[in-house]
């Protein structure tokens, strides 16, 4: 295999891989990005696409569930060599968010993050949780001599430049208080918000619900994010959203997200 020179990291909420595995195949074959983390699959093991990917390339690791969450980390010509799946800190929660594995000389943290809605109750008690739990093992990752990158739907809004209108969201749970407080506490270990530290002043988003054309309007929201480690940031070389993919007939609500970096 040819050494790679730079590697392409990026993040898709694909909202139903059995619906949407044309717009993820055609997004692999046009864009070709080195490691891959996708949320939402929402779909079992069993129905997971590996053979498809593997026709198109890709090796892969998934962690699926029936009808919600489901995430999966995919290797450009290597298979991903798993280190843990499922977050710690909470055994009885088998809800499918997280999976960790080495690919192409980087350590890869594949999240989907609770959405935390509505808020208040105990589907936005159990957000905080997760991201405490989050920010816990993360400290076992952000000082890590090798590159290592968090990257997913986070379903949090950092800021009120990352939201088309903010108003229109101040009770929503990705942009809470408590919930940009956890995101700042997490970055505060270290981590480099990829996107925004190549774009630290421009308008990108990388989601845009299904009303109104918001897509087509761009009025979106930036919710998916690349967390590097020092290791890694020292690295970065480029980043950005494959807007078109979101531009798509029946495509997702997400955008594939991703940076350049140099390779290990």
């Amino acid at each position: 295999m040819t050494r790679r020179k730079t590697l392409t990291l990026a993040t898709y909420n694909v909202n139903g891989i059995g619906t949407r595995l044309p717009h993820l195949l055609a997004w692999l074959a046009a864009e070709k990005p080195d490691v891959v983390a996708l949320q939402e699959l929402k779909a079992t093991d069993a129905a997971f696409p590996a053979a498809e990917l593997e026709q198109a390339g890709y090796g892969a690791l998934w962690l699926g569930e029936a009808r919600w969450n489901g995430v999966a980390l995919l290797g450009r010509g290597v298979t991903p060599v798993e280190s843990r799946r499922r977050l710690p800190g909470e055994p009885a929660d088998t809800q499918s968010r997280y999976l960790e594995a080495a690919i192409h000389g980087i350590v890869v943290a594949g999240i989907y993050l609770p959405n935390g809605n509505p808020q208040p109750g105990p589907k936005f008690d159990y957000k905080l949780r997760w991201m405490e739990r989050l920010i816990k093992h993360a400290r076992s990752l952000v000082a890590l001599p090798h590159p290592v990158v968090i990257m997913g739907d986070f379903n949090v809004i950092p800021t009120d430049a990352d939201v088309y209108d903010p108003k229109a969201w101040r009770k929503d749970a990705l942009l809470q208080p408590d919930v940009r407080d956890a995101y700042a506490r997490l970055l505060a270990q270290g981590w480099t918000d990829a996107l925004r530290a190549r774009h630290p002043d421009d308008v990108i988003y990388t989601f845009w619900d299904y009303f109104r054309q918001h897509a087509e309007r761009d009025r979106g929201l930036r919710i998916d994010h690349l967390l590097l480690n020092p290791a890694l940031a020292d690295r970065l070389k480029d980043a950005g959203v494959d807007r078109w993919v979101r531009l798509q007939d029946k495509a997702s609500d997400h955008a594939p997200t991703w940076v350049v970096v140099n390779a290990p």
